[in-house]
């Protein structure tokens, strides 16, 4: 596993894009129902490793967005940015 995301390497490498597609994908295989249980289950927690890894490129795009706001008093502060 990486050590900074606590992901496996091959996830850890992925773009958001490449693991929400498998993330979608599992999803989909995991709705019909027609898998073993083993595999079920083995689908299933890659499946919450790859939502993870989503979850954290988008906190990561967000902070890439949030405006660092200096005042007057020389005060750091992000300001969301406006995205809308």
């Amino acid at each position: 596993m990486a050590k900074e995301t606590g992901l496996p390497k091959d996830i850890a490498g992925m773009s958001f894009e490449d693991a929400l597609k498998e993330l979608e994908g599992i999803v989909k295989q995991l709705e019909q129902g027609q898998v073993k249980l083993d595999e079920a289950i083995t689908a299933y927690e890659r499946g919450a490793l790859l939502k993870k890894h989503c979850e954290q490129k988008l906190a990561e795009a967000k902070l890439k967005v949030d405006k660092i706001m200096i005042s007057a008093d020389g005060s750091v502060s992000v300001q969301p940015a406006d995205l809308n």
